[in-house]
C-alpha cells in the first residue's frame, strides 16, 4: 500500500480521535511540523521508565537517548552547523533541521537552537520514547528529512493494540513495524539534493529486504519477557529490545566486515616477490559499511608481516587504477576539511590530516563528501558531490592484494602475515582539531586473520 493510503488509514484509525478534540493541533511533518508541538503535549522518558523498567533502561543506554547530548554531536552542531548556518544562505536551514532528528522534542517546540545540554532541558531527552511512539506515519513516498507525523494523545502507538493499563491506551499502529519508520532520520537530503545519509535506501536493495528483514530485526530483535510487568502487562515471546545498537556498540562491529588472507606463493626465496590476497566481506549489515554519516566514519584494511626473527613489514594496498583511488588509499600527507577553516573564520587554514591515523598505503572503505570547492569535508550540510563510492553493500565481497617485494636479507623461515579491519566513528585529526573525546576517533578492531608462507 503506498504511504499516503497508509496515512489516510491511520488518520481514520488514529487520527479521528485527535480531530475530535479542540485543543489538538493538525498533525504535520518536516519543516512545516517546526514549533507545532509544545514540550507538555509529551511525556519524559522518566514517566515512562516507572512502568517500561527494562524497555526504558536499554533505551537510556542507546544513542537514541543522546542523540543531542552526545559530545560529537553537540561540538557538531554548536562549533560547525550553527555557525556555518548564520554566515552562508545555503545552508541556513541547518540551524533548524538537525534538530528534527537530533532534538525532536525542541525542534517539534521550537526552542531553537536548543540550550546547550549543560543547560539539562528537554531538549536532552534526544529521540524520546513519546516522541516514536506518537509517529503515525509520514508524509510524501519516501521517508527522509525528519518527515515523520506526530500526533501526541494519551493513545501511544505501538506494534500491537489493546491494553488495560491505567496509564495509557495503546493503538496498534503498522508503520512502526516497517524499515520507513526509521527512514524519517536515517535518510537525509542535502541542500544540494544529496543523499548524504542514506542507510534506509540502502537497506531497500539489500538481500535483507528481499528476505523481508526490517530494521527493527537487527536493532531491536525481539525476545521473551514482558514490557510492563508490576502494571499487569503480558508475558510474551516477542517484545521488542530497545537497544538500538550500531556503530558505538563494539558487540556489533565484531564481524561486521569479515576479512581472510591468503599467500599466492607458499615458498619464496629472499628478494623475490610475493603477493598476499586479502578478501573483505559485508557479512552482517542489511546497508553499506560505513552508512549514515559515511562522511566521517573510518574502516581500513591493514596488512602486516612479521619474519622469522621477528622483523616486521607493513604492506601497502596495491592499486587498481579506477577513476579518485588516491581517496581509498591512506596518505599521511594528504590533506582535507579545509571548510572547518572557513565556518571558524581561521585565517589560511591549511586544513587537517585527510586519514588521521589511518597507516600510509592501507586500503580506505569511504565515501568522500566534497563541498562547493571540491575538498573532502565532514560537514554533511555542506556536500555538494562525492568521490568514488568505495564502501562495502550488504553481503559484497572484495579482494585487495598486497605485493611484497622481500628483503634480500630477509630471515630464512616462516612468515606470518596478518589482515585487519579496523574502525574509527570519527577521522581522530578532526577530533584532535575540535576537542572531541579520544573514544570517539579510537581505532576498534572489526575482524583479523593471519596466515603463513616460508622463506627458503
Amino acid at each position: 500500500m503506498p504511504s499516503s493510503q497508509v496515512l489516510v488509514v491511520l488518520f481514520l484509525v488514529v487520527g479521528g480521535t485527535a480531530l475530535a478534540q479542540d485543543a489538538a493541533p493538525t498533525p504535520v511533518a518536516g519543516e512545516a511540523a517546526l514549533g507545532s508541538q509544545p514540550y507538555d503535549q509529551f511525556e519524559p522518558d522518566s514517566f515512562c521508565a516507572e512502568c517500561h523498567v527494562d524497555i526504558a533502561a536499554q533505551h537510556a543506554q542507546s544513542m537514541m537517548s543522546q542523540s543531542y547530548t552526545h559530545a560529537w554531536d553537540e561540538i557538531e552542531y554548536f562549533e560547525l552547523a550553527l555557525p556555518h548556518s548564520q554566515k552562508e544562505p545555503k545552508v541556513a536551514g541547518v540551524r533548524e533541521g538537525c534538530n528534527g532528528c537530533h532534538a525532536p522534542l525542541a525542534f517539534l517546540a521550537g526552542d531553537i537552537p536548543p540550550p546547550r545540554p549543560s543547560e539539562g532541558s528537554r531538549a536532552n531527552e534526544g529521540v524520546s520514547c513519546d516522541l516514536c511512539h506518537s509517529i503515525v506515519g509520514f508524509e510524501g513516498e519516501v521517508p527522509f528529512n525528519f518527515n515523520y507525523i506526530v500526533d501526541p494523545s494519551d493513545v501511544e502507538q505501538g506494534v500491537r493494540g489493546g491494553t488495560d493499563n491505567m496509564g495509557h491506551d495503546v493503538q496498534a499502529n503498522p508503520f512502526l513495524h516497517t524499515s520507513e519508520f526509521c527512514g524519517t532520520c536515517h535518510n537525509e537530503k542535502d541542500p544540494w539534493g544529496l543523499w548524504v545519509k542514506a542507510t534506509h535506501l540502502e537497506w531497500q536493495e539489500s538481500p535483507q529486504a528481499k528476505a523481508g528483514i526490517i530494521c527493527q530485526d537487527c536493532h531491536m530483535p525481539p525476545a521473551a519477557g514482558n514490557s510492563a510487568p508490576d502494571m499487569g502487562g503480558e508475558d510474551r515471546a516477542d517484545i521488542r529490545q530497545h537497544l538500538f545498537h550500531g556503530a558505538h556498540d563494539a558487540a556489533k562491529l565484531a564481524g561486521s566486515v569479515e576479512v581472510r588472507l591468503h599467500a599466492r606463493q607458499v615458498e619464496v626465496k629472499p628478494g623475490s616477490e610475493v603477493v598476499m590476497v586479502a578478501t573483505v566481506v559485508n557479512a552482517k549489515a542489511g546497508h553499506m559499511i560505513p552508512t549514515g554519516s559515511a562522511e566521517e566514519r573510518v574502516v581500513w584494511l591493514h596488512v602486516e608481516a612479521e619474519d622469522a626473527k621477528g622483523g616486521r613489514h607493513h604492506l601497502r594496498v596495491d592499486r587498481k587504477g579506477f577513476e579518485g583511488e588516491s581517496y581509498t588509499i591512506a596518505s599521511t600527507e594528504a590533506l582535507a576539511y579545509h571548510d572547518i577553516g572557513d565556518i571558524q573564520e581561521i585565517e589560511a587554514f591549511p586544513g587537517l590530516s585527510r586519514d588521521g591515523d589511518v597507516p600510509d598505503g592501507d586500503r580506505i572503505f569511504r565515501l568522500p563528501y566534497l563541498d562547493p570547492q571540491g575538498r573532502m569535508t565532514v560537514a554533511q550540510w555542506n556536500t555538494a558531490a562525492f568521490g568514488p563510492d568505495y564502501r562495502l553493500a550488504p553481503l559484497q565481497a572484495r579482494n585487495e592484494t598486497f605485493t611484497w617485494q622481500l628483503p634480500k636479507d630477509v630471515p630464512v623461515g616462516a612468515v606470518e602475515v596478518t589482515a585487519t579491519v579496523w574502525y574509527s566513528k570519527l577521522v581522530s585529526s578532526v577530533a584532535e582539531f575540535l576537542g572531541v573525546p579520544p573514544e570517539e576517533s579510537e581505532a576498534v578492531m572489526v575482524s583479523q586473520h593471519s596466515t603463513v608462507f616460508t622463506v627458503k
